[in-house]
């Protein structure tokens, strides 16, 4: 179940006809006919807490504060270099290591992304221990399988998929406790500009981004899906193609879609 049409911002608690208007403009909203696209639906998933004393409930945020390589390139996006030749040619600009820039051959090295779990609300102070029904414990993260493939980061090795749909869209399951490299709790509770999530936080999600052996090795995707630009050194002439990584708790359904652009030099 997901509630995507829905904007809870008409909750309008002033209405002059009493409470039982406040939310009539929600109720009133046309709902949308079954999407038989995965990648367009269940975005933001419906879950059932029976507490009635939550006034926050968690997020999963993007950290590209923790430490230079968990930074986004300069154009807003994480840039997947699909084979050596790339790698060689624009990870490093003016002998800096460009940011933002995942080694999708090496697997080791550059950029990789992080995620972190909690209440980001500076209402709570981060010393305070998350709730444990608060905590996501369990992550779903979806690539398109033509494209790309998910990594850990400390060995390099790729992830054990899970399944793969009719429309190539590969699922990934990782779990805390089980995915060390993956899922860890996040013990640090101080408010160190390294850390995302301004209130109590439960757990980070960290991997890596190896790419196909179809974009490694072929333009052929590149043509039919991708376009054609420049980039540093020296405008190099790259081919691109733009997707997402689309990353769910399974607990909490909160899913956060990343933007992904995998680059090959023309």
């Amino acid at each position: 179940m997901s509630d995507e049409e829905i904007d809870y911002g008409l909750f309008n608690k002033n209405d002059s006809r009493g409470s039982s208007y406040y939310d009539i403009n929600i109720l009133q909203t046309p709902i949308l006919e079954s999407f038989t696209d995965n990648a367009a639906s269940l975005k933001s998933k419906c879950l059932s807490i029976p507490r009635t004393n939550l006034l926050y409930l968690p997020i999963i945020k993007l950290n590209e504060t923790f430490n230079p390589s968990t930074k986004r390139h300069t154009n807003g996006v994480y840039q997947v270099l699909v084979n050596k030749d790339t790698e060689d040619t624009v990870s490093v600009v003016s002998g800096q290591v460009v940011q933002g820039l995942i080694l999708g051959e090496t697997l080791r090295g550059g950029t990789y992304i992080r995620l972190d779990q909690g209440l980001d609300s500076n209402e709570i102070s981060p010393s305070v221990a998350i709730d444990p029904d608060l905590i996501e414990t369990q992550y779903l993260v979806e690539i398109d399988n033509r494209l790309g493939k998910i990594v850990d980061r400390v060995t390099g090795q790729i992830a054990r998929l899970s399944t793969i749909d009719d429309d190539n869209i590969a699922t990934y399951f990782f779990s805390l406790g089980t995915d060390l490299n993956f899922v860890q709790e996040n013990t640090d509770r101080t408010t160190k500009p390294t850390q995302t999530i301004v209130g109590p936080r439960g757990t980070f999600f960290q991997f890596t981004l190896a790419s196909s052996l179809e974009l490694n090795t072929s333009d052929y995707l590149f043509t039919q899906l991708g376009s054609t630009t420049t980039m540093d050194p020296n405008a190099t002439a790259i081919r691109i193609i733009d997707s997402q990584v689309r990353v769910s708790g399974a607990s909490t359904g909160f899913s956060l879609s990343i933007p992904i652009r995998f680059v090959r030099l023309q």
